[in-house]
């Protein structure tokens, strides 16, 4: 099954405009100098690759240059903050369809810093959109997790993932999985409309149907434009809408 069946697709990158939003939230001499930011000084395939390939944080910031880093320095009051800018910039290049561009961008965020979850949502949805293997995919957001473990918008990606995992193998234990970063994203935010989408779709496969229609409630409760039809349409062939929302 393609790695974008069902609502992969959608998950990945229905965060993309949350994340955007951010970009309003900037300080104002982000906002003012972002025309003028530096770019990664590395070249090569290195740095399209998730996370610099497997470069250890040191080694990444060798490969981006003391150069560019100490132009960053003096552009943002702090590395972190330099990191959410970059990070924003990446999914801005995804939209607009440069995704060579967009993984340069979240490299540089990942390295000024590696607490930051955005870069590794990012690559996630951009080797989501090139069909990498689900366990690449994986590889990445547990790296996230480990830096972030309650990251909702991370643990939601997991959730995708262990589901597409499921979908392929059918055995229980993929579903598990699924169902255990569902519910840990749901605790971490339990207004991330996402997250809430995320555990219907759980419960779905877990043959849980009032359940998932409860999630889905709860998730357009919370936003709309989180709402996946494919699965709506899917769970009213088992079971019509307790709420009568959707006919």
């Amino acid at each position: 099954m393609a790695f974008f069946s069902l609502s992969t697709r959608t998950l990945l990158s229905a965060a993309f405009f949350t994340l955007l939003s951010a970009a309003a939230c900037l300080p104002a001499h982000a906002q003012r100098n972002k025309k003028n930011a530096p770019a990664a000084a590395a070249t090569g395939p290195a740095r399209l690759a998730p996370l610099y390939g497997g470069a250890s944080p040191a080694q990444a910031q060798a490969l981006v240059g003391t150069t560019v880093l100490a132009d960053i320095d003096r552009s943002f009051p702090s590395r972190a903050e330099a990191s959410k800018f970059f990070s924003t910039k990446g999914f801005q290049y995804m939209l607009e369809n440069q995704p060579d561009t967009a993984a340069v961008r979240f490299n540089l965020a990942w390295v000024l810093d590696v607490k930051n979850p955005d870069p590794y949502h990012g690559f996630a949805a951009l080797m989501s959109q090139r069909q990498v293997p689900p366990a690449e995919v994986q590889a990445i957001l547990l790296q996230g997790l480990a830096v972030a473990p309650t990251n909702a918008g991370l643990l939601t990606d997991a959730t995708t993932i262990a589901i597409e995992r499921y979908l392929q193998t059918k055995k229980k234990k993929d579903l598990a999985e699924a169902a255990s970063y569902a519910q840990r994203a749901v605790l971490a935010d339990a207004n991330n409309a996402n997250a809430w989408q995320a555990q219907a779709r759980v419960r779905y496969y877990q043959e849980d149907y009032a359940g998932a229609w409860e999630a889905i409630h709860k998730g357009q409760s919370l936003n709309l434009s989180s709402l996946d039809f494919t699965l709506i349409s899917d769970l009213k062939d088992k079971l019509p809408d307790p709420q009568g929302k959707f006919r």
